[in-house]
């Protein structure tokens, strides 16, 4: 039995169509709420190894990567499942567990999400 699941491709036309936590910084200013959201997000990666493992799982072949792959960024492997843990509960990863492993997927909306907050906004002529 495979424990192999195929996952959907992202199209890249469907970026436009991301719902951002928040809007531009500079289209106005933000609600309690995004300003929660948009502040979870960047206090995760605050962190310099959460910074790591964050870019480490982003820009791994195939998009997801397992915990054995990205274990080495000079702290212990408690350390580096309590950072995980932080990442995803700031909603920035996904995971899933295969046998003994897990395995992290940057959760597909988040990085289309995050560039669109740091969009400076077309100034009206």
């Amino acid at each position: 039995m495979s424990n192999t699941r195929v996952l959907p491709l992202l199209d890249a036309a469907a970026s436009e169509e991301v719902a951002p936590c928040c809007p531009p910084l500079t289209e106005r200013p933000f609600t309690a709420e995004e300003a929660e959201t948009a502040a979870r997000m960047f206090k995760a990666l605050g962190d310099p190894v959460r910074l790591r493992l964050f870019s480490a799982v982003a820009s791994h072949e195939g998009g997801e990567a397992c915990v054995c792959d990205i274990s080495d960024v000079g702290v212990s492997q408690p350390t580096v499942s309590h950072h995980l843990k932080k990442l995803k509960e700031a909603g920035l990863l996904t995971s899933e567990r295969r046998g003994t492993w897990v395995y992290y997927r940057v959760e597909p909306t988040v990085l289309a999400a995050m560039g669109k907050l740091l969009t400076i906004a077309p100034v009206a002529a």
